[in-house]
């Protein structure tokens, strides 16, 4: 595999964090093909890791003050084998083509893990929605749907949100198609609002779906949430609902971050107070400590992992716990990370944590939550219903425990038991090889 991996990278110029997703699954590989010949007779790896279509565009639009901006759009989809490319778009002056088709390729086998038929794909912009006006950002979205517009469908490609992307773009995004098409195809899009086809516990399901996996990992060792002291990074979507769900399963949630620095609260965070400030007044989380009381130190800069407790569970952004803060983790007693972002943890990071017996949950199978509810909302749409919130929120619960157990029982097939990196890996690996190779040279 290494000789291969130095072909994807000279092939990929420029795209580390492409790189690292790909070496991360190739690394736990050796023994499925080993046990599997046709897979690698049939070079599955090799056709997995090239995307079937990268999708590039410009995108013009103009602020409120009459200025012209050209940012780029991208959309890669990455692999159709078991149903159409389903993957986030995401929002951020970091984006570029590098970090789409990480994305993409681990939304692949996040995808596989759920158990629904749904394929990998992922986009988005480095358009940058913070402090623009609701107009400007009615502007981007339209300019930037009218291109992706023809490269979607509910049988071809689904987009959903991700950092930046949330209930008012997506808004934006399904009107223009709307505008343009003279459809109404709700299932084009997911995370569309309650009123219009969108599925209640989709907002909240990426974070739940990160402490019912964790929960799992824990049950597994004997223990549960109830009582523990628990640190998240974040402050976005993602992070308060994984604190919403680690509180209502008794845990003590003691910090929450943003790209300024981070908060701690002994008496445990308190969530109405974080949502007014982040999902209403889309303020800074330095603003919390000044509102909550004594309990609350903001502190600038500096690592949210510094903060000891049992699980901790980051939900911001890719590469944020590196080696030395995962060693600092380990020192302190942690029990359980799981990854609430996508690839939150960097590789020496992950090695530390399974080297010393941590409860490890990757991204791709803790935080499928999102997807795995974007896909029950595809199934709404198909036969024009509406559930309930508590049916939506038991189905999430119920794939969540599936995932679990499907990347435990592959791990100790396959001779690593406990290690939910190669459970994951190995469980979404063989699910699209096998549905690749009974399509045929694809």
């Amino acid at each position: 595999m290494s000789s291969f991996h130095h072909e994807l990278i000279r092939r990929n110029p420029g795209e580390p964090e492409f790189h690292q997703a790909t070496l991360e699954v190739l690394e736990t590989l050796a023994p499925v093909l080993a046990a599997r010949p046709e897979i690698a007779a049939a070079k599955l790896v090799e056709r997995i890791c090239e995307p079937e279509r990268q999708i590039m565009f410009r995108v013009p639009w103009q602020d409120d003050a009459g200025e012209i901006h050209i940012n780029r759009g991208f959309r890669v989809e990455f692999n159709s084998a078991l149903g159409p490319y389903k993957g986030g778009l995401r929002f951020h002056p970091s984006v570029n083509l590098g970090i789409v088709k990480f994305l993409g390729f681990e939304q692949i086998f996040k995808n596989a893990l759920t158990g629904l038929n749904i394929g990998g794909g992922k986009g988005g912009s480095d358009f940058d929605p913070h402090g623009r006006s609701d107009a400007e950002v009615m502007r981007f979205c339209q300019s930037f749907m009218t291109e992706l517009h023809r490269h979607l469908g509910e049988h071809t490609d689904v987009p959903a949100g991700d950092i930046g992307v949330g209930g008012r773009e997506i808004g934006f995004m399904f009107g223009q198609y709307r505008r343009i098409t003279n459809r109404w195809e709700a299932g084009i899009l997911t995370g569309k609002g309650l009123q219009w086809g969108g599925s209640h516990a989709r907002t909240e399901a990426t974070g739940y779906g990160n402490v019912l996996f964790t929960a799992e990992m824990l049950k597994q060792r004997g223990e549960d949430l109830d009582g523990q002291q628990v640190t998240v990074s974040g402050s976005g979507n993602v992070a308060i609902y994984t604190i919403e769900k680690a509180q209502a399963l008794g845990a003590n949630v003691l910090t929450c971050s943003d790209s300024g620095g981070y908060i701690v609260d002994e008496k445990g965070i308190d969530l109405a107070l974080l949502k007014e400030i982040k999902e209403v007044e889309r303020g800074r989380i330095s603003e919390y400590a000044e509102r909550r009381g004594a309990s609350a130190t903001y502190v600038p800069g500096g690592s949210v992992w510094d903060v000891p407790a049992d699980v901790a569970l980051p939900s911001a952004t890719q590469n944020e716990l590196d080696g030395d803060a995962a060693r600092t983790l380990v020192r302190a007693g942690v029990k359980a990370v799981s990854e609430g972002a996508n690839m939150p943890a960097t590789p020496e990071a992950v090695t530390v944590l399974r080297e010393a017996g941590v409860a490890f949950g990757p991204g791709k199978a803790a935080n499928a939550g999102g997807v795995a509810t974007s896909a029950l909302e595809m199934r709404q749409n198909s036969g024009r219903e509406s559930w309930t919130f508590e049916r939506a929120e038991g189905e999430l619960a119920e794939i969540m425990r599936g995932i679990h157990a499907t990347c435990f029982e592959t791990a100790e097939r396959y001779g690593a038991p406990g290690d939910y990196v190669v459970g994951a890996n190995i469980a979404g690996f063989e699910r699209v090889a096998d549905a690749m190779l009974e399509q045929g040279l694809i």
